[in-house]
């Protein structure tokens, strides 16, 4: 069976390292690990790694528009929705946790809104990652970088994601 496990985020540089982007980031470590290098396409608007039956994919359309590359890599590579892992970021979840759903709501995440208006469902699996979220302007916190203090635990929290995406693999689907 065809499998995509698709990071959230927002493309360029201005956004690299921002909370926002913590999917972008989960996906890059699964193909650092996998010795994959992702490639862009104009025709998924994503850029892909992976070939046969397993992809990674980061979608360049922006956060709220995620699901219009979602929807063209799934018809390109015919990947059932038991296939489909999105991970993302999460304001209602503390710091470091994470929670692994095999469907569900969008929760008010506007990547996700994007992904079950384009699939027409919601019956996908998520890996939400927690970035808290602090009073005050929800959308200039998720865009930018972590504190210093985040940035030491990120790459403890990203092992576990990546732990929780290889138990996903094994028996999740």
């Amino acid at each position: 069976m065809n499998c995509l496990i698709v990071g959230l985020g927002n493309p360029g540089k201005k956004y690299v390292d921002t909370r926002h982007n913590l999917g972008f980031s989960v996906v890059e470590a699964i193909a650092t690990r996998m010795g994959l290098r992702f490639r862009k396409s104009l025709k998924l608007k994503a850029s892909i790694a992976g070939a046969v039956d397993f992809f990674l994919a980061k979608p360049q359309t922006y956060m709220n528009l995620s699901g219009v590359a979602v929807k063209k890599i799934v018809e390109a590579y015919q990947v059932p929705l038991k296939g489909i892992l999105v991970v993302t970021d999460d304001i209602a979840l503390p710091f470091g946790s994470h929670r692994l759903r095999l469907k569900g709501s969008s929760g008010g995440h506007n990547g996700l809104k994007s992904i079950e208006g384009e699939l027409k469902t919601v019956e996908y699996a998520r890996l939400r990652m927690g970035i808290g979220c602090p009073d005050g302007d929800i959308s200039s916190y998720v865009l930018e970088k972590f504190s210093e203090m985040e940035k030491k635990i990120l790459p403890e929290i990203i092992d576990k994601a990546l732990g929780l995406i290889d138990g996903w693999l094994k028996k999740g689907k």
